[in-house]
């Protein structure tokens, strides 16, 4: 990377204006939440920079969203942000009793392990699969925890009668289980549990709710693609990032506008291969395929090995190997939260893994070529910014998912 954010040029048009999609991950958090991050990071990365940045109320027909003001440089943008909501299709998903959840473990372990996805996924990167052994451990943790608990009031209760030790001993059980459950905000382990059960449910197929979903976006986008924008940036992050790959290659095949905004998308703490390396995955190793090679949009892929969640540095196409002999997306970068972060900053946030998730969305204290902000509302688009930027020296390309064929 470079010392320094690369220069907003002074002779962009007068008031650039661009349009922005973000669609989050599995989160079952309101979109309102998205925005006040984007306020108050965004304030902080201004001043940090030494630009202007304003939020105001949304100016644009479309989903829940806001409208940002700035000047960088002397030269002026505007964007409409809007959250591509599917946080009600991840409540649904979450409503699983105790028993539904412990279910959904065996299935998912099994879905990973009995396709060797688990193996393979290892041998990439580490962090993920801690991050994804996590809440099978603990889960199991917490029952064994119970169990033994119930074992020993069982014993102590059995003396007087048997059947009152037994029960002592299941009531006990699911009285400790349901307190894990309500603690849970304070571990993720049933929320983890229910993510990664939702990716391997259908062995990396998208169910058909998701699909539905995905379809309403597509046609989201594809109308800003008609109106009198600069740019049209689509952001995808953690999870969302391959809703976002298999949306734009639906929209290139049906076709785009002749005259249009350029088009770009921005992966941010991608976790593609989690799904791409389940047997099932067909569609989304045709669209990666598909998408790594087009002309009519940029691609940049954006990680960090700091963020233990997503496979840094990993080129989703290549690695999930379906990577066509003349790919030229995505342009695998790092936003090295080590260098970029400054020392007192970067011992804050180390070990806390899932606040390091969401540090693309905020503000860094050293700054370099990333800067969520001007990327998203300042006036150069994001071809234009990554232009000259060689990708990483330490991205990973090699093929290794074991299941490779598509749709």
């Amino acid at each position: 990377m470079t010392d320094a954010a690369p220069p907003d040029h002074a002779d962009a048009p007068p008031v650039f204006r661009r349009r922005v999609f973000y669609i989050p991950g599995y989160d079952p958090i309101h979109p309102r939440r998205y925005r006040e991050l984007y306020r108050r990071e965004g304030q902080d990365q201004a001043k940090i920079s030494g630009y202007s940045l304003e939020l105001t109320p949304k100016k644009v027909k479309g989903p829940y969203g806001w409208h940002v003001n700035t000047e960088i440089n002397g030269a002026r943008a505007q964007a409409d942000i809007e959250v591509l909501v599917w946080a009600d299709i991840v409540k649904s998903s979450m409503e699983r009793g105790i028993a539904g959840t412990y279910l959904q473990l065996v299935r998912t372990a099994w879905a990973y392990i009995g396709s060797g996805a688990l193996f393979r996924l290892a041998g990439l990167r580490k962090g993920p699969m801690i991050a994804a052994l996590y809440p099978i451990v603990f889960l199991l943790a917490q029952l064994l925890l119970a169990c033994l608990a119930g074992w020993g009031l069982g014993q102590l209760v059995g003396g007087l009668h048997p059947v009152l030790g037994w029960m002592a001993a299941l009531g006990l059980i699911w009285v400790m289980l349901r307190a894990f459950k309500r603690w849970d905000n304070k571990v993720f382990a049933y929320y983890l549990m229910h993510d990664y059960a939702y990716s391997a449910q259908a062995g990396g197929a998208n169910p058909p709710e998701l699909e539905a979903r995905m379809a309403q976006f597509r046609q989201t986008i594809s109308e800003a693609l008609t109106r009198d924008f600069d740019e049209v940036l689509v952001v995808g992050h953690s999870s969302g990032a391959h809703l976002a790959v298999s949306i734009l290659a639906d929209m290139i095949r049906a076709g785009l506008p002749e005259n249009r905004p350029e088009l770009a998308l921005l992966s941010l703490g991608q976790v593609v291969p989690m799904v791409s390396f389940l047997p099932e995955a067909r569609r989304l190793r045709a669209d990666l395929r598909f998408l790594s090679a087009r002309d009519e949009l940029v691609w940049i892929d954006v990680t960090a090995p700091g963020d233990g969640c997503a496979f840094a540095l990993c080129d989703p196409v290549s690695v999930s190997g379906v990577a066509p002999e003349d790919k030229r997306w995505p342009l695998v970068i790092s936003a090295a939260f080590t260098q970029t972060l400054s020392p007192e900053r970067w011992k804050v946030l180390r070990w806390r893994f899932f606040r390091l998730h969401f540090q693309y969305l905020c503000a860094f204290d050293r700054p370099r070529d990333y800067d969520y902000f001007r990327i998203t509302a300042g006036p150069v688009t994001l071809a234009e910014r990554f232009r000259d930027r060689p990708a990483s020296k330490s991205r990973i390309e090699t093929a290794v998912s074991g299941y490779r064929t598509v749709a």
